[in-house]
């Protein structure tokens, strides 16, 4: 049992560090009046993790990766708790349709589990075009007192619904890819394990 959790842990960490490195070195930026957004491949390891790992874990990851990202770049360190609050969030909603509504970690049927990653990705990264851009235009509106929030409310609901498409494909793609080594090595019995 120790030994799970040290391993979930360790995958905790390891996605946390790719969403980092993911979003900071593989974004464009895109400049908004006084502000900033950004294509990003970020999101997709948040979904990657919450598939691997469980939503909770994933959306942790997730979360604290992009966030620690976001502190980093003086463009984006305000927005700090918009980006955990939302990213944990993908985790959670990805993590809930495709583990605990799809069981896709005891499922031996390839199209289940593709249908079910890819609704659980949909349905994390749905929530986030929708949340992210509106968070943000209040945050900067009423927190940061930007003018400009008004802009780039569209701009970045524009941007997070690219980002969306990609990271669906990107995450769900790369899942598909890595479940049989995944299962070849015994990784599901150690997820029910801990």
């Amino acid at each position: 049992m120790k030994e799970s959790k040290t391993y979930k842990l360790a995958l905790t960490a390891l996605f946390a560090a790719l969403s980092y490195v993911v979003f900071t070195f593989l974004q464009i930026k895109i400049p908004v009046g006084g502000d900033v957004t950004s294509i990003h491949l970020g999101n997709a390891v948040v979904v990657l993790g919450a598939l691997v790992i469980g939503g909770p874990l994933g959306g942790i990851a997730g979360a604290i990766g992009m966030s620690i990202g976001d502190l980093l770049d003086p463009v984006y360190a305000p927005l700090v708790p918009k980006t955990l609050f939302c990213k944990f969030m993908i985790g959670i909603i990805t993590g809930f349709v495709a583990h605990k509504l799809g069981h896709i970690s005891q499922s031996n049927d390839s199209t289940h589990v593709f249908r079910f990653a890819t609704l659980g990705a949909i349905a994390g990264l749905v929530f986030n075009i929708f949340a992210d851009p509106i968070i943000g235009y209040w945050y900067k509106l009423l927190v940061l007192g930007k003018p400009a929030a008004e802009l780039s409310l569209t701009i970045n609901f524009v941007a997070t619904t690219i980002n969306a498409v990609v990271s669906v494909i990107v995450s769900v793609v790369i899942y598909m890819a890595l479940r049989p080594a995944l299962k070849k090595a015994g990784y599901f019995q150690v997820l029910r394990t801990a």
